[in-house]
């Protein structure tokens, strides 16, 4: 009687079963490359880096004119002169009577903040309002050039013919001197030209607009001493 021979049953690792036979047959073999296809990849990757090298070097470049010609419009952009008001007087608004023989008498400064840009004045007109009425107006200066970071003194006086005020009108200066100010508006007009290096600008009018409040003594009040008139232009 044949016994049946005893099997002994073998187990397989993961590694044993890649290296079967049987297992491998449905793989497919990697192939490897020929020299010519890393030959095309090699340059490939240079030609990607030389244009990325590329585009960085002309955006940099960019970066630098852009930032220059920032610096540079910043330093040469004209900014508009500077004017404020320092001293305003009428002496003679403290008298009832005082029309005949009234003067107003005026300080102002004309500051070139600019730090690299001169300014060409053509003479100046200056006239004097009162509740938007004209009562007085006058020219000032012949014309002249300002240097950059430069403050010019405007001053003159309005009296005479310069200076129209009659009766009803003095009248309304000293109601308004019982509530405590008398408030006028000086306006400065001329026509101006900026300069840098050799350069010159074409003409603009200028205004400013100067605010004035006097008190019963017929001086600047404190509050407006020191003010900024307003700067325009046409």
């Amino acid at each position: 009687m044949n016994t049946p021979h005893q099997q002994i049953p073998i187990h397989f690792t993961p590694d044993d079963r890649l290296n079967q036979p049987h297992v491998n047959e449905g793989r497919q073999l990697r192939r490897h490359h020929t020299a010519r296809y890393y030959v095309h990849r090699v340059k490939d990757s240079l030609t990607t880096r030389v244009s990325k090298l590329i585009c960085s070097v002309f955006l940099s470049l960019l970066f630098i004119v852009g930032l220059i010609t920032f610096i540079l419009w910043l330093s040469l952009r004209p900014h508009r002169p500077r004017y404020h008001i320092h001293e305003f007087s009428i002496p003679s608004i403290a008298q009832d009577n005082g029309f005949a023989t009234a003067q107003a008498t005026f300080n102002v400064t004309a500051r070139n903040a600019n730090l690299n840009i001169g300014i060409y004045y053509d003479t100046m007109h200056l006239t004097l309002y009162y509740q938007d009425q004209n009562i007085g107006e006058m020219p000032l200066l012949f014309p002249f050039y300002q240097s950059p970071k430069n403050t010019t003194v405007l001053y003159g006086t309005f009296s005479g013919s310069t200076l129209v005020v009659d009766t009803a009108r003095w009248t309304q200066f000293v109601a308004d001197r019982m509530r405590g100010m008398v408030s006028f508006r000086l306006e400065v007009v001329t026509s101006m030209r900026f300069k840098v290096a050799t350069w010159e600008s074409k003409k603009h009018k200028m205004h400013a607009n100067c605010l004035i409040g006097v008190g019963p003594d017929g001086l600047l009040i404190a509050s407006y001493k020191e003010k900024k008139c307003q700067v325009y232009f046409t």
